[in-house]
């Protein structure tokens, strides 16, 4: 017998709303987190907007030290720290003292971390300075180096571990994190995932010309997920932040629970069928929705809400498709579908966390999010589905099942079925 798994804490660190209650007003208002960058047009991007999270001082000092903070220069571990410690806290949990709390762990994803701190490593080592290094090289720029700081803070006793599949890093995270409880092996576990910001991680994707130039001044209409005027995606970064536990732990101390992970499934396309470093095989994308689907043991009939990948690139009407084929639904029958690209832009391996906490707002809260940007649909995809299931507006619905899924570079995939909590 599997456990049940609950979401029963959120934590968020994004372009558009740093803490859960600004960025839920966020996304209900469809406020957008882009921003033009002067530090981009002097280096000479094209591209010279995107989405960094407005984290302030204040933010910093509730969780690190004027010393830590002197030498911290890991935006990606930062986020992730204020994303998971927010998570903890919302979910009523405290804190270990001296024995470690057993029963709890940690999955916490990213794609590039630390890269600032190595840049100032290699510059030190190449004019014979290696002593000058400081003691927090070798943690903020190893990958696991936010699972650490999380681990460290909390107590956490049970797994301790970073993963990272580029785009689908989040979402995986959560699965991951989900498997962990169900199996009996963890009682609560800190799912989540951040992405480090700037230029040097920016600079490849502009040098791939899969940005959007056309935008710099205009940037908050800059991301246009589904939008036939979409001329690429917006870089972004952030951290996002979900506490899962077993159902019985959550009853036991009356715990306040956002929503239900019933399932979900990761694979890969395996770079054949279509599939490549940086796209998708089709086939494989909805072999991974069906399989999250027989996982929760819900029909395709069930999802009410998709919150898609849909990166404003030439890309989405693919995946469109591919949750048409999925499962078996077109047109007035399709679910609604929103991109919450359209307002942060792609946090990359922070994607699929942010995200999933915006699902779960959705289910916990009732409302489907405006997909912004996307007033003229894609002729494509309009001749998919009916345009009114990409809303334009905040819906305020009661809606049971979203269907949350990445898809990243290398061709890998992950899909989470997310309910609305009923004890039943």
């Amino acid at each position: 017998m599997r456990n049940r798994v609950v979401i029963t804490g959120l934590g968020v660190v994004s372009p558009n709303g740093v803490g859960i209650p600004d960025f839920l007003e966020a996304i209900k208002t469809g406020r957008s987190g882009i921003t033009y960058h002067q530090e981009l047009a002097d280096l000479k991007f094209a591209c010279q907007i995107g989405g960094i999270p407005p984290v302030t001082e204040a933010h910093k000092r509730q969780y690190f030290s004027e010393l830590q903070l002197q030498q911290l220069n890991s935006s990606g571990i930062v986020y992730g720290v204020i994303a998971g410690m927010e998570a903890w806290k919302n979910a009523g949990l405290p804190v270990a003292d001296d024995e470690p709390d057993w029963e709890s762990g940690i999955v916490f994803g990213t794609g590039i971390l630390g890269i600032d701190k190595l840049r100032e490593a290699i510059y030190k080592v190449d004019q014979g300075q290696v002593r000058r290094l400081g003691s927090t090289v070798v943690v903020q720029t190893m990958t696991s180096g936010v699972s650490a700081y999380l681990a460290g803070m909390l107590g956490c006793g049970n797994q301790i571990s970073t993963n990272s599949s580029a785009c689908a890093t989040g979402t995986e995270a959560l699965l991951i994190a989900y498997d962990r409880i169900a199996s009996g092996q963890a009682k609560r576990m800190l799912a989540g995932s951040c992405n480090d910001h700037g230029p040097y991680i920016w600079g490849g994707f502009d040098a791939m010309r899969v940005l959007p130039y056309q935008f710099n001044q205009t940037p908050e209409q800059a991301s246009r997920p589904m939008s036939a005027t979409a001329r690429g995606f917006v870089p972004a970064s952030g951290a996002g932040a979900l506490t899962l536990e077993s159902l019985e732990s959550a009853l036991a101390r009356n715990a306040t629970i956002y929503a239900e992970v019933l399932g979900g499934h990761v694979n890969s396309g395996g770079q054949r069928g279509g599939g490549t470093l940086t796209a998708p095989n089709s086939v494989a994308v909805s072999r991974c929705i069906q399989q999250a689907l027989q996982q929760a043991q819900l029909p395709p009939s069930a999802v009410d809400l998709i919150d898609g990948h849909l990166t404003a690139t030439s890309k989405d009407p693919d995946e469109v498709s591919a949750w048409c084929d999925a499962l078996g639904r077109r047109g007035n029958d399709f679910p609604y579908i929103n991109s919450l690209k359209s307002m942060v832009g792609h946090c990359l391996s922070a994607a699929g966390s942010v995200e999933c906490v915006a699902s779960v707002l959705e289910l916990h809260h009732g409302f489907i999010y405006p997909s912004i940007n996307s007033e003229t649909i894609h002729p494509e995809i309009a001749s998919l589905i009916d345009s009114d299931k990409i809303p334009q507006q905040l819906i305020q619905k009661d809606i049971q099942v979203i269907a949350k899924a990445n898809f990243g570079f290398g061709d890998v995939n992950a899909c989470a079925i997310l309910k609305k909590f009923n004890l039943e």
